[in-house]
């Protein structure tokens, strides 16, 4: 959220300056490649309908993400954020088994009811302190569930642009340029542009000047994210943005000082810890089925050996059997 004078709220105006100043900056990265290739590499961004349909799931995801996430922060407590989000891996599971068929270990299953608990412990605690709004939580499970699909999708789509990180990120910012115009028109949104600080004002320029430098951050973040899941898998995308907000959640208890009970600090704990096991438990099924790969290869390189020895013998003895005639 974005306050000029207690004014202006308008989140998704802001997310759609992100979202153009992302597009703008590929097509000038692209546009300097072309120019000078030998001393500058940035994948061509010649549009296509076909594709962009193909990653528009991916940007429908996206934009209610970005939209559920700022609800949430708008209802809840800061602190509360990190807990109000902490489904993400359990969603993960979910989606993984419904859209990619995977299926996953009891022990992976197990540490996904360490982060339920965790949950509840929380949510009763925060409703002890009267801060609970149902509405805050209703859009933390939304963002929860379309922050795992979205880093789903994110993986699926990735083919649709020959793997390119900088095209998907191109796509998506695109695609989405246009659903936030859309959302910013039903929202009634826009009726809040006009507490835009002018541009020549001392307070404009700061503003405008936040806003580009939110845009960069913006780009930066949506290259970052997209490789991230590109180099590792969605899982591992997740664990991080939890402890990414396991972090944000104790700076946010001390900047705002507020005192939480051990309890709300115990279910805290427990989200986080259930997250890093299931992490180790992925990692160690992971490494598991690396070393099975890797010890299947020498049976086919002995295999291989072997046809070869008989194919050599069969050859030296026809060799010998010509000799003698």
């Amino acid at each position: 959220m974005c306050h000029i004078g207690n004014n202006l709220d308008a989140p998704m105006f802001i997310t759609w300056f992100q979202c153009f100043i992302t597009v703008l900056l590929c097509v000038i990265l692209a546009k300097i490649s072309s120019t000078i290739p030998d001393k500058f590499s940035f994948p061509s961004l010649g549009f296509s309908w076909k594709t962009s349909m193909k990653v528009m799931p991916l940007s429908c995801v996206f934009f209610l993400m970005i939209l559920f996430n700022n609800l949430c922060l708008k209802y809840l407590d800061v602190a509360f954020y990190f807990v109000a989000r902490s489904l993400t891996t359990v969603f993960n599971v979910i989606l993984t088994y419904l859209i990619l068929h995977k299926t996953t270990s009891l022990k992976a299953i197990l540490c996904c009811g360490i982060i339920i608990l965790g949950y509840v412990v929380s949510v009763i605690q925060e409703n002890g302190f009267g801060t609970l709004s149902l509405s805050g939580l209703f859009y933390g499970l939304s963002a929860s569930l379309t922050v795992s699909l979205f880093s789903i999708l994110t993986s699926k789509g990735l083919p649709h642009v020959d793997g390119s990180v900088w095209r998907l990120t191109f796509y998506n910012n695109l695609n989405s340029f246009f659903l936030f115009i859309i959302g910013i028109t039903v929202s009634g949104e826009w009726q809040e542009l006009h507490y835009l600080p002018t541009t020549f004002s001392a307070i404009g320029m700061f503003f405008w000047s936040m806003m580009l430098l939110s845009g960069v951050f913006g780009f930066a973040i949506s290259y970052v994210t997209t490789w991230q899941i590109q180099v590792t898998s969605p899982l591992t995308h997740n664990i991080s943005g939890t402890a990414k907000a396991a972090v944000q959640t104790i700076i946010a208890t001390l900047i705002s000082m507020h005192l939480k009970s051990f309890l709300w600090w115990l279910g805290n704990g427990m989200v986080v810890c259930g997250s890093m096991a299931y992490a180790y438990v992925r990692h160690k099924v992971a490494v598991k089925e690396q070393d099975q790969s890797h010890q299947k290869l020498p049976t086919h390189s002995s295999d291989r050996d072997l046809s070869s020895a008989a194919t050599d013998g069969t050859s030296s003895d026809i060799e010998n059997l010509l000799k003698k005639i």
